[in-house]
């Protein structure tokens, strides 16, 4: 007989042993690959933002289950599952449940009204619970959390130099010189200026996930500017080492050919780091990142939403 499931609150010092057990329990090896930096993003780092809370699932003293819960910084009520992730051997005997049960009580004690298992910007590492997890969609849906939305990622190919994500952009970089526009990596001075560029063209939460992209290890941004005004910004990095964005450009720059210039870099810059796949994070535009950089549509999320009731 199974011994029972205790679902406890988690310290900051256990961070190491989520890291390890996710290693371990994400099945896409491109999750499993990046689980520290995944972990990093969604506690220590988020935590400076918002208010954060670690799950852990035992059985007598074993570990067996992992979830992590968070506020919106943005949106009073509303709470978010960033992640949840069960050892394998352990699956469909409650530990899931337990753990999104436990949340949604942690979260309705702070006030939230309705939960999201979906990204919670600017730190998130999913935009929801992508298809191919089959045991968290089957969670999801026996709790009665309800579809909403769909994401999708792209995917580049940084593998061989030949790779359409990888022309050139010297003769449109050129071009750009021509008509007053510089192209260069943005660094920390820039920040003030590309971070209010993207509040006041975007809104959103694009400035807390360039400020996780430039001067951070493994991550960077590209900028245009004209006379030391930003026309656009290209990011990677923020929330995984394998995810590119986010981008913009400047209405009044749209299709002077900034974009394509500053994604490429981008994506350069993370086949320098050795990686052979750039994952394109909750595309909008998909044929500018078709013909921009080759890249297709393949990792695809569904977003979920419950309100709590009394």
């Amino acid at each position: 007989m199974d011994a029972e499931i205790t679902v406890t609150e988690l310290s900051a010092d256990l961070v190491p042993a989520v890291v390890r057990l996710c290693e371990q329990a994400l099945d896409l090896p491109e999750d499993a690959a990046e689980a520290a930096p995944i972990v990093d993003v969604l506690w220590p780092r988020a935590a400076g933002d918002r208010r954060v809370v670690g799950l852990g699932a035992y059985r007598d003293a074993d570990l067996v289950g992992v979830l992590i819960c968070s506020e919106s910084s943005t949106e009073p009520g509303i709470g978010h599952v960033d992640l949840v992730a069960v050892l394998p051997q352990q699956r469909r005997r409650g530990v899931g449940r337990s753990l999104l049960r436990r949340a949604e009580q942690v979260l309705a004690e702070r006030g939230v009204t309705e939960v999201l298992l979906a990204g919670n910007p600017p730190y998130y590492a999913w935009p929801g619970i992508d298809v191919r997890y089959t045991p968290a969609v089957c969670a999801a849906l026996a709790l009665g959390y309800q579809q909403d939305r769909t994401a999708w990622n792209m995917t580049a190919d940084l593998s061989y130099d030949g790779s359409p994500a990888l022309r050139s952009t010297e003769a449109a970089e050129r071009r750009l010189a021509d008509q007053g526009v510089t192209v260069r990596r943005a660094e920390p001075r820039d920040l003030p200026a590309l971070t209010a560029f993207a509040r006041a063209t975007f809104g959103g939460t694009w400035d807390g996930e360039l400020s996780g992209s430039v001067g951070r290890d493994g991550a960077g941004c590209h900028l245009a500017e004209r006379g030391g005004e930003v026309l656009g910004f290209a990011a990677y990095g923020s929330s995984r080492p394998s995810w590119f964005g986010p981008m913009g450009t400047a209405p009044a720059a749209e299709g002077s050919g900034i974009g394509g210039v500053l994604l490429r870099r981008c994506l350069r810059d993370q086949q320098a780091a050795g990686l052979d796949r750039a994952q394109i994070g909750w595309v909008g535009p998909v044929p500018f990142y078709s013909g921009s950089a080759g890249a297709w549509i393949e990792r695809v999320f569904f977003l979920y939403r419950r309100t709590l009731t009394e």
